[in-house]
């Protein structure tokens, strides 16, 4: 967990039932937490751990899409201030993806540690009100028609029991909110034994992001932007348990058979063993409980898209449980949630493990698969794009209607408008209503669910933009009645 240093707080009175519990102050709760904050939802951020800062990361990647998520909250800027970027990701030696063709404020992939992305995150939900328990563990959960009880275990042993709205469990892969809902974890473990390193380097890689594998050895290393380095690898045949001794020399020895060079490392501050599995929850919601990030879902580190989606997933929750909590919500706008994130998740699951099984490969079938993938996509533009758009996350788009405008449930890009950027008109964390022509919304109160802009150019098209940057509706020449039906049918 990460923030700034002070005692632990308390969880206090219970909450009221107009409230949300989040389980777990990881990127995925606290970026969920800032946001019910920021929409005037009281909010408990629940946390096993003491509080602190840790400067053990196993994320380091920030992705295109996840930046501009954190644009919408004023925190891209500063988190980019924290790292480097990396316009290429090189994978086989042979296979490069060019980032700086992504059509996103963002065209690379941020390289720095998860504990930078929490420590912003943490500062913005404190900033708007969010409480936080930490040595308070989930030792049981109870729900109803009107809201779920939650058995907490304290750091003095005692056990109270607290009452929210809503419950989200965003508590890693084992998850105690999963556990007590009953939700099965299906998956299998992709690679039994992984380590994780964090070195100096004598001599600078070739390019700024190194992977390869050689017969039984796998390896990557990449750039923090600060003179340390993150090494990952595994050797077929050494699998061990995550708490066997790992030491800097096995980590050189794996590292040079798989790209030929260990760099001459060095000063290792951090070493660590631990297995990926590839497992998803079947379902992301179980009656007024939900699941999001680690808790419910786990993939290899391939394509680093584990903080990444699991803080999407928080941005999708977010402004549907305030809009639940608050009263407006649409018929069946929580079950979207299972509708929009679950094949996300499955998506990565695929991908990122379909990297780790190239990766691995053995036998002469799955060596010429890798040869034809790196070749296909070397060579092929569609191929590249549609890997760039998974990887970085820009591509996905959400289910619509039949019949709906085509952008519909795709990803809004960051257009200019008479206000400024798109994302920044964003920070409200309001719906986001762009026509060509001026245009006040009707007598329905809606002031604190809708802003509204104008394309800044000629632009025909009208557009109602959740906040979560996804679009919910749009039209061509849309005459007033058709957007005061949009509006009433995703605003209330």
């Amino acid at each position: 967990m990460s923030g700034t240093a002070g005692p632990a707080e308390t969880l206090g009175a219970p909450r009221t039932p107009d409230s949300v519990i989040v389980v777990g102050s990881g990127p995925t709760g606290l970026l969920l937490a800032g946001d019910l904050a920021h929409a005037g939802v009281p909010v408990t951020a629940l946390e096993r751990r003491p509080h602190g800062i840790s400067n053990l990361s196993r994320a380091f990647g920030v992705h295109a899409r996840t930046l501009e998520q954190l644009d919408a909250r004023g925190l891209a800027d500063p988190l980019i201030a924290t790292g480097g970027t990396l316009t290429e990701l090189r994978l086989f030696r042979r296979l490069s993806l060019d980032l700086s063709t992504l059509p996103s404020r963002f065209p690379y992939l941020l390289i720095t540690p998860q504990y930078e992305v929490e420590r912003l995150l943490e500062r913005r939900a404190r900033e708007h009100g969010a409480r936080f328990a930490y040595e308070s563990e989930v030792v049981g959960l109870r729900q109803d028609s009107t809201g779920v009880d939650v058995d907490v275990r304290t750091a003095d042993g005692t056990v109270v029991t607290h009452r929210a709205a809503y419950v989200v469990g965003a508590d890693g892969h084992r998850s105690a909110v999963r556990a007590a809902i009953g939700l099965p974890f299906p998956g299998v473990s992709v690679i039994k034994s992984l380590f994780l390193a964090d070195v100096r380097l004598a001599e600078k890689p070739e390019t700024v992001l190194t992977v390869n594998g050689a017969g039984d050895a796998f390896a990557m290393i990449a750039s923090f932007g600060d003179g340390w380095y993150r090494v990952m690898g595994w050797n077929r045949r050494h699998e061990v348990p995550d708490d066997a001794p790992l030491d800097l020399d096995e980590v050189r020895d794996v590292t040079r058979r798989a790209l030929g060079s260990d760099y001459g490392m060095h000063d290792a501050r951090w070493l660590s063993r631990f297995h990926s599995d590839e497992r998803q929850v079947p379902r992301y919601r179980a009656g007024r409980v939900f699941l999001a990030g680690d808790a419910a879902h786990v993939h290899s580190p391939a394509g680093g898209q584990g903080m990444n989606t699991g803080l999407q997933d928080a941005a999708n929750l977010g402004w549907k449980l305030a809009a639940a909590v608050h009263g407006w919500a649409p018929q069946g706008l929580l079950d979207t949630y299972q509708s929009e994130r679950h094949p996300v998740g499955k998506a990565v699951l695929r991908s990122s493990g379909g990297l780790v099984r190239l990766a691995r490969a053995q036998n002469p079938v799955l060596r010429a698969a890798r040869a034809l993938v790196s070749a296909f996509a070397g060579a092929a533009r569609p191929a590249r794009r549609k890997a760039l758009a998974q990887i970085s996350g820009i591509g996905y788009r959400y289910p619509a209607p039949r019949g709906a405008h085509p952008l519909t449930g795709r990803r809004a890009p960051d257009a200019r408008l008479t206000t400024g950027r798109l994302y920044e008109a964003l920070r409200t964390g309001r719906f986001l209503l762009i026509t060509p022509e001026p245009h006040e919304p009707g007598p329905a109160p809606r002031a604190d669910r809708v802003t509204v802009s104008h394309w800044e150019g000629a632009r025909s098209t009208t557009l109602l933009v959740r906040p979560d940057g996804y679009v919910a509706w749009a039209a061509d020449s849309a005459a007033p009645a058709m957007i005061e039906a949009a509006l009433c049918d995703h605003t209330g």
